[in-house]
C-alpha cells in the first residue's frame, strides 16, 4: 500500500492524521451542503445574488480576526480556535432551525451565507497547515492522496443527507456535522504536533512560533507579488465560472422539481456522484497526472474542461446536461486542479501560506462568486436564457486557461531555484520565513 501511493515510512502517520482531519471536515460540510443549497432555492433563485453578496461581506469580516490570530498565536492554537468557533456556530443553527417555524426562509438565507463561508474557511485552514508541513516534492506525491480523504468524507456526508433528508429534521443533521468538526479539530492538533518529527530541530521549533507580521499583510503581499496576484486571478476566474454553472443548475432544478425534499435529494445525489468519481481519480491517477504533466498542464485541465462543458450546456440546456457538467467539472477540480493549486503555495513564505492564502481562498473566491452572480443576473435581465448565459462564460474560461499555464510554469521555476534544506525524510524543504520575491 505504501509503495502503491509512494508514501515514505516517516510520512505514513502524518498522512493518516491528514486523512482523518479532512475526512471529518468534508463529512461535516457535505451533511450541511444540500441543506444550504435547498435553502438557497427556497429563498428564491432570483435572490441568490444577494446571498453571494452577504457571503463576501462575511468573508471580509472573518479574515480580520483570523489574521490577528495568525500574527499573535502559535499555529496549533489559532487552528484550534478557528475550528471550535465554527462548531459553536453549527450548534446555534441547529437550535434556530428547530425553533424557526415561520421564519425558516430567513434562517435558511443566513445559513446559506454562513455555510458558504464555513466551507472555504475551514478547508483553507486545513490546506494552509498542509502546505506548511510538506515540501513541493512531497506535495506532488501526497496532495492527491490526502485530497482523497476529503472526497471520502464528502461521499459519507452526501450519502447521510441523501438517505436521511426526507426523514429527519435539519437539527439532527447539524448536530452530527458539529460532532464531526470536533473530530477534525482533534486531528489537526495531532497533525501539527506529529509533523514536527519530520523536520530538523531548528525548523520544528520555528513551525509553532507565532508567525508575526501585519494584519493586512495578506493584502499587501498579493498586490506586490505578480505570482500571488496571478494565483488570485486563477481563483477569481474559477469562482466566476463556478457561479455561472451554479446559477444554471439552480434555474434548471427549480423548474424540474417543486418538492423541497426532491430538490435536496437531487443536490445530494449529484454530490455523491461527484465524489465517487473524484475518489477513483485521486487514488489512482492524481499523483501520476501531476508528475507526468507538470504543474502548468495540470492546472490547465479544469479550464479546458470548462470551455467544453459550457459549450455543451449552451447546445443542450437540460437537467441531465447540467448534472453531467457538474459531475465532471467538480470531479476534475477536486481530483486534479485542487492538489495542483495547493502546490502553488509551497513556494511561498510561511506568512503568505496563511495570510495571503486565507485571503485568496476566501475573499477573492467569494468576490468571484459576487461577480459571477451579478453578471448572470444582468445577463438574464437582458433577456438571455440558459443557453446564451452558458455561451457567455466560454471567453472567461479561455482567459482562465492562459492564466493557469503561466502560473504553473512560474511555480515550476520557483520550486527549482528556491532555497532548500534536507528533511529527515530525505526530501527538500523550503526554509523561507519572510516574504519572498515571487
Amino acid at each position: 500500500m505504501i509503495r502503491l501511493f509512494d508514501v515514505r515510512p516517516r510520512e505514513v502517520a502524518v498522512v493518516a492524521w491528514c486523512w482523518l482531519d479532512i475526512f471529518s471536515i468534508l463529512s461535516s460540510y457535505y451533511i450541511m451542503r444540500p441543506i444550504r443549497d435547498q435553502a438557497g432555492v427556497a429563498g428564491g433563485v432570483q435572490n441568490l445574488q444577494w446571498l453571494f453578496t452577504g457571503t463576501l461581506v462575511a468573508m471580509l469580516l472573518l479574515n480580520i480576526p483570523f489574521a490577528y490570530l495568525v500574527k499573535r498565536l502559535p499555529r496549533q492554537r489559532f487552528i484550534a480556535i478557528t475550528y471550535h468557533f465554527f462548531v459553536v456556530n453549527i450548534l446555534l443553527f441547529a437550535v434556530l432551525f428547530h425553533v424557526a417555524d415561520a421564519q425558516t426562509v430567513w434562517v435558511g438565507r443566513i445559513f446559506f451565507i454562513w455555510a458558504s463561508s464555513f466551507n472555504l474557511f475551514v478547508v483553507s485552514t486545513f490546506w494552509q497547515l498542509n502546505v506548511d508541513v510538506f515540501s513541493p516534492e512531497q506535495g506532488k506525491r501526497l496532495f492527491g492522496l490526502i485530497a482523497a480523504g476529503a472526497t471520502l468524507g464528502a461521499i459519507v456526508g452526501s450519502a447521510v443527507t441523501a438517505s436521511l433528508a426526507r426523514h429527519v429534521p435539519p437539527m439532527v443533521l447539524l448536530v452530527g456535522a458539529a460532532l464531526l468538526l470536533e473530530v477534525a479539530a482533534f486531528s489537526a492538533g495531532r497533525l501539527s504536533r506529529l509533523s514536527e518529527a519530520l523536520r530538523p530541530r531548528s525548523l520544528a521549533a520555528g513551525a509553532e512560533a507565532p508567525i508575526g507580521g501585519g494584519v493586512l499583510a495578506g493584502i499587501t503581499h498579493i498586490v506586490r507579488s505578480p505570482y500571488l496576484l496571478n494565483v488570485a486571478v486563477f481563483l477569481l476566474l474559477f469562482s466566476i465560472t463556478s457561479t455561472f454553472l451554479y446559477f444554471q443548475q439552480a434555474a434548471i432544478v427549480s423548474g424540474a422539481f417543486r418538492d423541497r425534499g426532491a430538490q435536496t435529494a437531487f443536490f445530494a445525489t449529484v454530490d455523491l456522484l461527484v465524489n465517487v468519481l473524484t475518489l477513483v481519480v485521486q487514488l489512482l491517477l492524481t499523483a501520476r497526472i501531476v508528475m507526468a504533466l507538470g504543474v502548468a498542464l495540470t492546472l490547465g485541465v479544469l479550464p479546458a474542461l470548462t470551455i467544453v462543458g459550457f459549450g455543451a450546456l449552451a447546445a443542450v440546456p437540460t437537467l441531465m446536461a447540467v448534472a453531467a457538467f457538474q459531475v465532471v467539472r467538480r470531479a476534475a477540480d477536486y481530483a486534479v486542479a485542487r492538489p495542483a493549486r495547493e502546490l502553488l503555495y509551497t513556494v511561498a513564505s510561511r506568512e503568505d501560506r496563511y495570510k495571503a492564502k486565507s485571503l485568496i481562498d476566501t475573499v477573492v473566491y467569494r468576490t468571484g462568486d459576487q461577480v459571477g452572480a451579478w453578471s448572470v443576473t444582468l445577463l438574464r435581465a437582458l433577456g438571455l436564457g440558459v443557453a446564451q448565459v452558458s455561451f457567455a462564460a466560454i471567453p472567461l474560461a479561455a482567459l482562465w486557461l492562459v492564466n493557469a499555464l503561466w502560473l504553473g510554469r512560474r511555480q515550476e521555476r520557483l520550486a527549482a531555484r528556491q532555497t532548500v534544506a534536507p528533511e529527515t525524510t530525505g526530501s527538500p524543504r523550503t526554509v523561507a520565513t519572510s516574504p519572498s520575491p515571487l
